[in-house]
């Protein structure tokens, strides 16, 4: 980088060359036109990338994995994929918040690294937006029992 500076004024000048390289274009600026990402696009990415690690069980908070089961139960009904991720996507970059519920004895800061880079990775891949962070709340352990009175409750029902 060529840098000169003014004695009397003290005032400094940069190359052109210089700028060049600290504005890099994104890939979804160019000369032919923008692309825009919205944020749910952003946020199903995410959810699925988190959801394919091993060790996570589900993703939101107990509100809204409460609400999800009780969606799956509607005929036709599924739960979202976005449950749980929230997303603040600019022209070029984009920041993640997860919440997620972990198996037990799953060990989290390895859970945690794992779905960072998934995230990230998937992200950048498929949208071409920097991921500036990718926050994560572990809410909650998922334990095999919890999985017991669920099978008890279909077993009374036949």
């Amino acid at each position: 980088m060529t840098q000169s500076t003014t004695a009397a004024t003290g005032s400094s000048t940069t190359t052109s060359s210089a700028l060049s390289q600290t504005a890099s274009p994104s890939a979804l600026q160019t000369s032919q036109g923008n692309t825009t990402i919205a944020d749910g696009v952003v946020q199903k990415i995410a959810g699925l990338a988190a959801r394919e690690v091993s060790g996570v069980y589900a993703l939101g908070g107990g509100a809204a994995r409460a609400f999800g089961a009780l969606r799956e139960r509607i005929p036709g009904g599924t739960q979202s994929i976005g449950q749980g991720v929230s997303v603040e996507v600019g022209e070029k970059q984009a920041a993640v918040d997860l919440d997620i519920v972990t198996e037990y004895g799953a060990p989290i800061s390895e859970i945690a690294r794992s779905v960072r880079r998934n995230v990230v990775n998937a992200v950048e891949g498929m949208t071409g937006l920097q991921v500036t962070e990718v926050n994560i709340a572990v809410n909650d352990i998922h334990l095999p029992s919890d999985d017991e009175g669920q099978q008890q409750e279909l077993v009374r029902v036949q």
